[in-house]
């Protein structure tokens, strides 16, 4: 059975409530998104936050999860049908979803260094890797409806 220190005791919570969070808001942006595709997509990265947050719970409970497949297919995104004012809602929450997806992939990545097993360090090296794929697919739909200016 997997034994935790304090410190990877904390940084386990703080992951927790970073991926109940992520959880959270992509149903409400789900909810909120104008174009379906986004609203799909919203929900499809709830699930997976959901599913960080189940393993970051039995990791809690003393068991390392084999993270799961490989990895996903990245969708492909055509220019949505909105109206202007339904764009800008649409690009809000996407830039929202941008920044926590930024913040969660830092916070991953310095919490990987401090864990002293190295299936937890796999596992949740895994939950990044999922989390820059929410970034990447969060860029390519901003981009493929003229919602990104990289200036």
């Amino acid at each position: 059975m997997l034994q935790l220190t304090q410190k990877e005791t904390a940084l386990l919570k703080d992951m927790k409530d970073q991926e109940q969070l992520c959880a959270d808001k992509y149903t409400r942006h789900a909810q909120c998104a104008k174009d379906p595709q986004l609203k799909n997509l919203f929900s499809q990265m709830a699930a997976t936050e959901n599913e960080h947050l189940n393993t970051l719970n039995q990791i809690c409970s003393g068991t390392v999860p084999s993270p799961a497949g490989g990895s996903k297919t990245m969708p492909t995104f055509t220019p949505c049908n909105c109206s202007e004012c339904d764009k800008q809602n649409d690009k809000y929450l996407c830039s929202d979803a941008l920044a926590i997806e930024k913040h969660a992939s830092h916070l991953y990545d310095t919490c990987i260094f401090e864990f002293a097993d190295e299936n937890v360090r796999n596992t949740l090296n895994h939950i990044q890797k999922e989390e820059q794929q929410h970034g990447k697919m969060l860029y390519d739909y901003m981009s493929a409806n003229g919602m990104y200016c990289a200036s």
